[in-house]
């Protein structure tokens, strides 16, 4: 992940105005299987929106416009996006150690989903770590948004599914049985990584971005 996180910075990838906060389920044993596997008490069952009720781990990636993800935590699949969002933020704005992976804060904002929404959640995330985020609202918040501006910040996450289709199954992410902890923290690291500089030599190679297929037929 140094690698990954270096590259980002020598890119100066995080010189955008906003981040797009996304998480995703990442699978690690078929959940209709018996027993409690080989990552008990570290994945467990969860719902994700792309693939349905799952067993692994909840990861959740914040991307730049360009498809950079510049920094990335993981939890059980059980954990909700608050909470996970609430260690990213904390991580960043105060490095840990242990966490080396959440990277550094944007220099923006974060673009959001309604599963990070929350208005006291909101102002609790600016005060404590200078994060601010944008999402749709809760039905219950006095704030209503039109379906103009729900379609431009749909716009701005676009990104989003390109990037996970790409670190999900392009880099067969999706289809990693992880035995240990380390060994799923190792694959992802390095599957982020991979992607970071596939950005990044398209980039050198005056190519889109995220036009990996010519560099995946070498």
């Amino acid at each position: 992940m140094a690698f990954a996180l270096f590259l980002v910075e020598q890119t100066q990838a995080q010189s955008c105005l906003y981040e797009a906060l996304d998480s995703s389920g990442i699978p690690t044993r078929d959940a209709k299987r018996r027993g409690t596997g080989w990552l008990a008490g570290q994945a467990d069952i969860g719902w994700s929106n792309r693939i349905g009720w799952y067993e692994g781990v909840h990861l959740l990636t914040s991307i730049t416009p360009t498809g950079v993800m510049t920094g990335f935590g993981f939890a059980p699949a059980s954990c909700n996006d608050h909470a996970l969002a609430e260690t990213f933020f904390a991580a960043r704005a105060q490095p840990t150690p242990p966490l080396p992976s959440v990277g550094v804060p944007a220099q923006g904002v974060y673009v959001a989903d309604k599963g990070f929404a929350g208005d006291s959640l909101h102002e609790r995330w600016q005060a404590q770590y200078g994060a601010t985020v944008v999402s749709p609202p809760h039905q219950r918040s006095k704030v209503r948004w039109s379906k103009a501006w729900r379609r431009w910040l749909a716009g701005l996450r676009q990104i989003i599914e390109s990037i996970y289709d790409k670190l999900l199954n392009t880099f067969r992410l999706a289809r990693e049985r992880p035995h240990a902890l380390d060994g799923l923290q190792a694959r992802l690291a390095a599957k982020v990584a991979l992607h970071t500089f596939c950005l990044w030599l398209n980039g050198q190679l005056g190519r889109d971005p995220l036009a990996f297929a010519e560099l995946l037929e070498w």
